[in-house]
């Protein structure tokens, strides 16, 4: 894998991220030699030999090469921390540099994200930490409090899909504006920050959130151009 992400696409867009671009790079080098190899026809190994140019055993074998030179694969939900827990990058979460900030206007800013629907106005609410389905099942039975803004650290958007639609906003501390949340987040026209740096908050914080920044442009996660949608905890009331 070394000299993997030497090896472009032959067609399409080079891949931005270095990490896609390796592991991209290893299964072409290895397809190569092995159509070389063959001696056959392109068509005939790919429709009637196409495992043995590549297969699920390589697929891991590539993968556990990665993981052995110290890389690790950003996760989109937390079940991927737990399940596999060596594979992953563990979230850095805390947006410590917000600890000491002023209080401005009766508030302070306790961090940042990527906004996914921009608004007219700044949303507030009050805070709820979700992370588990019996959360999520007490909702469903007893209502949603009226103005949550629910914290999760899930950016697949699986867990709190059922009563997305109930919440005044989402604070996500993982994925991107293109994550499934974001997808569900301007179905339903919740506003939701993605990607989110954040100082500790706790259930029953009051909190602001950007939803009138300007949403990431395009090819924001590949320049790093990220992060201008500000919370802000409400210090005084």
């Amino acid at each position: 894998m070394a000299n993997a992400a030497q090896t472009p696409p032959k067609w399409g867009s080079i891949e931005m991220l270095p990490l896609p671009a390796r592991f991209n790079a290893a299964v072409r080098d290895l397809v190569a030699q092995r159509v070389e190899a063959a001696g056959r026809p392109w068509k005939d190994l790919v429709f009637d030999a196409s495992v043995e140019l590549f297969s699920h055993e390589d697929a891991v074998a590539i993968e556990e090469a990665a993981l052995a030179e110290g890389v690790r694969f950003d996760f989109s939900a937390t079940v991927s921390l737990e399940s596999e827990p060596e594979k992953y990058k563990r979230p850095e979460r805390a947006g410590s540099a917000y600890s000491d900030g002023p209080v401005v206007d009766g508030r302070r800013q306790v961090g940042a994200g990527d906004n996914v629907i921009q608004r007219p106005a700044n949303v507030r609410g009050t805070v709820a930490l979700i992370s588990t389905t019996e959360q999520v099942m007490t909702f469903l039975a007893d209502g949603m409090p009226p103005g949550t803004i629910a914290v999760i650290d899930d950016s697949g958007g699986t867990l709190t899909a059922p009563i997305m639609e109930d919440f005044t906003g989402v604070i996500c501390l993982g994925g991107s504006v293109r994550s499934h949340l974001g997808i569900l987040a301007r179905e339903y026209g919740v506003p939701t920050l993605m990607n989110v740096a954040i100082d500790t908050l706790v259930d029953g914080d009051e909190v602001e959130i950007e939803v009138t920044a300007d949403p990431p442009a395009s090819d924001a996660y590949e320049t790093g151009d990220t992060g201008h949608a500000r919370i802000w905890k409400i210090e005084e009331r």
